[in-house]
């Protein structure tokens, strides 16, 4: 159900509450724009903001309206509560916008140089979110002291990558200049993201899409939903339980092997060739309307590589997330259940062992088909180390030159 966010647009200080009722405007709760205020205005980072606006959103799962100022207050609450009155006051006094820089792009439109999008483009080629932000920064008051009132985006490009080289080094300066020949060529972007439940997909695909600025996104979880609503569990058994059990409605499995780490395998198999219809199906549209797409969940196995066009020029690229100590998958699913009780994490406790092995099974079967494992330990780590893989494997393709011509030419001046 979606909730409704009342916005009072010019009758805020109006006589009576009639003459309020003709002014206000009631526009559905959109956590995106939340998150995204929280980062501009309050200074949280993504991870930080995405958990405010979501706990925000379960606190109202049971209202059907709300003000603007009594969403105020709930985030000013949760602000003080968590971050001190300092994030608090720089969430309701956020800086003014300031556009003295534009920026020329190659059609010749100008826009003001923004530098959460600066921050961005820096995050996707690899930093840190505090590397990008001081980065960005130095780049912005170097533009504004010399006073420079526009600047064509060719150039802004050179000089990003004369300030990455000088404060960072030729590697990342080199990343630098092959996400910018990926984004000139205007390829889409694939990210396949797999791994047991509790490995942090959902999490990392949301950051990772976050940085990218990658609008669409899906789970395989929300596919099998949609699918057992479709295909009745007479008809495909093996659809309509966990992953981890889907053997127990395999044919011809005697008691003898049930749970064998062969009938987890072949149970999940079963499942996931079904579940490949739903996954081929949301590519296949990315790929005709040539957007970037990040595909996620526990059925994203290497196999999909397979059913996907072989005369696209889109870069695929999967990647496998794990959790390898036994004691910190339990952890996690430990927590899940304390922060949103449900049976879910109740049932995964219960089923760790299987969990488990089905975990050593699709990482034999990454590293057969060569598909980069990530131990996620530490999300921020984790992300880093994904950006890694995505900007090494844009590399096989795109070239790092210009970021080196970016050097040669910007030295000249600026």
């Amino acid at each position: 159900m979606k909730k409704t966010l009342v916005i009072y647009s010019g009758g805020q200080h109006s006589a009576t509450l009639a003459a309020k009722a003709k002014t206000l405007t009631r526009v559905p709760f959109l956590r995106g724009i939340l998150i995204r205020s929280l980062q501009q205005d309050a200074g949280l980072a993504f991870e930080e903001a995405y958990r405010l606006a979501t706990a925000i959103r379960q606190e109202l799962h049971d209202t059907p309206e709300i003000t603007s100022k009594g969403l105020q207050a709930k985030v000013i609450a949760h602000l003080e509560r968590e971050y001190g009155k300092e994030a608090v006051y720089r969430y309701q006094h956020p800086p003014p916008l300031r556009s003295l820089v534009r920026v020329r792009d190659a059609k010749g439109r100008t826009l003001p140089f923004s530098r959460g999008r600066h921050r961005h483009y820096l995050e996707s080629c690899g930093l840190s979110p505090e590397e990008a932000v001081t980065l960005t920064a130095k780049l912005y008051e170097h533009l504004t002291h010399k006073g420079v009132a526009e600047i064509d985006s060719t150039y802004l490009a050179r000089l990003t990558y004369r300030y990455l080289y000088r404060d960072l080094g030729a590697e990342v300066a080199r990343r630098y200049g092959v996400w910018v020949d990926f984004m000139r060529s205007q390829c889409p972007l694939l990210l396949l993201i797999g791994g047991v439940p509790g490995s942090g997909k959902s999490t990392i695909a949301a950051e990772v899409a976050n940085r990218l600025e990658i609008v669409r996104t899906q789970s395989t979880d929300m596919l099998r939903e949609v699918m057992r609503m479709m295909i009745p569990s007479r008809v495909v058994p093996a659809l309509h339980t966990s992953s981890f059990k889907a053997w127990e409605v395999l044919p011809g499995y005697k008691p003898d092997r049930a749970g064998s780490d062969q009938a987890i395998a072949d149970g999940y198999r079963a499942q996931a060739e079904v579940l490949s219809v739903g996954c081929e199906a949301v590519l296949g549209r990315a790929l005709r309307e040539r957007v970037s797409m990040i595909l996620e969940g526990i059925h994203v196995y290497p196999g999909l590589l397979e059913r996907l066009p072989r005369d696209t020029d889109a870069m695929v690229i999967f990647i496998m997330l794990a959790v390898l100590k036994p004691d910190s998958l339990r952890e996690r699913f430990s927590t899940r259940g304390e922060q949103a009780p449900d049976r879910r994490a109740e049932r995964y406790l219960e089923n760790f062992d299987a969990i488990w092995r089905l975990q050593t099974f699709l990482l034999s079967e990454a590293d057969r088909w060569k598909v980069p494992i990530i131990p996620n330990d530490h999300t921020e780590k984790t992300i880093q180390q994904v950006m890694a893989v995505i900007i090494d494997t844009l590399a096989q393709r795109f070239s790092p030159s210009a970021g080196e011509s970016f050097q040669a030419k910007g030295s000249k001046g600026g």
